[in-house]
């Protein structure tokens, strides 16, 4: 059976406001949480990015939810070692409801200390390695490792929860499906794409979870609702590769120039229509999703809540 969650959006909404929503995603019938992980937002309209491993701490506190990040780079920015530590500690605080949801990043986050970003491939076989160490430090036994991309000395976890997080692998294509089927615990796809989610199970990851998550904008104007997702999320509409190669919000402003209103309206859930929002996570349910998390875009969440409590997740269930 499916279970649905709710997406917290580090990169629009301030810590207090998303404790807030974690607040009342639990009041709102919703089981679980996830979060987001950046040093960035998409571009200035959304205006935040509050640091994850903090987050998840007070999430820790503010409501008895499991949390999984989607997803969380362990490459460049961070060192899988410290990743580790940070996730390790989330477990703790969380009592074991703590999912690592890992991906190969993108250069918006991943360039600050200038390095160098490497082509996928690359990328691909930096995560499988730090899939590898992080999983060796969440024994809790010393570690020493020397491999192709990172070097661990003399380093142990002695904070560690009784069982290891689950780490689940994003999947955006064939080939990274084919990754997060070797190594994962999970595969995270953001859409109900067949041809990701066969792959996946082809690759190792038959009986394993599949988690998604999709945005929708409620509002009893369909027409501002379409404008608020606009303004706010067009990046989430670019083709190809340009979500994980441009480096700054101003690059990706100047890409989402390209994005249309029309695009919006016709591929984003806004307005107040409740059979549409139902529509819109029922794919992912039809799809063989084990998770689906729900992300509300702008600032009024209020009605969002009430009626996915009283109407939405109902019809679901």
């Amino acid at each position: 059976m499916t279970a649905f969650g709710y997406f917290l959006a580090s990169e629009e909404f301030t810590p207090t406001q998303l404790l807030e929503q974690a607040r009342r995603a639990a009041d709102a019938g919703f089981t679980r949480l996830a979060i987001s992980d950046h040093f960035h937002p998409w571009n200035d309209a959304q205006g935040n990015s509050p640091f994850v491993w903090s987050m998840i701490g007070a999430l820790s506190q503010a409501v008895n939810l499991p949390v999984i990040t989607l997803v969380t780079c362990p490459t460049v920015r961070l060192h899988p070692a410290v990743t580790a530590q940070a996730a390790a500690t989330s477990s703790v605080l969380l009592d074991g409801r703590f999912t690592l949801g890992v991906g190969t990043g993108e250069a918006l986050n991943e360039h600050i200390h200038g390095d160098r970003w490497p082509r996928f491939a690359e990328r691909a076989d930096m995560l499988e390695e730090a899939v590898e160490v992080m999983r060796k430090l969440f024994t809790g036994d010393l570690v020493s490792h020397q491999g192709t991309h990172y070097t661990v000395e003399n380093a142990r976890l002695y904070t560690v929860p009784d069982t290891p997080p689950l780490i689940h692998v994003s999947g955006f294509g064939p080939r990274a499906a084919e990754l997060a089927g070797r190594v994962g615990d999970g595969l995270v796809v953001m859409s109900p794409d067949h041809e990701v989610i066969d792959a996946f199970r082809e690759a190792g990851g038959a009986g394993k979870p599949v988690v998604g998550g999709v945005k929708v904008c409620w509002g009893e104007d369909r027409d501002q609702a379409v404008d608020t997702v606009h303004r706010l999320w067009p990046t989430e509409h670019l083709p190809g590769e340009l979500c994980q190669v441009l480096s700054t919000p101003a690059h990706f402003e100047q890409a989402a120039e390209l994005v249309t209103r029309r695009q919006i309206a016709e591929n984003v859930t806004c307005g107040d229509d409740v059979e549409e929002h139902i529509a819109a996570v029922r794919a992912y349910v039809d799809a063989g999703f084990d998770e689906v998390y729900v992300g509300q875009i702008g600032p009024d969440n209020r009605a969002f809540f009430e009626n996915y409590r009283e109407k939405v997740l109902p019809a679901l269930a």
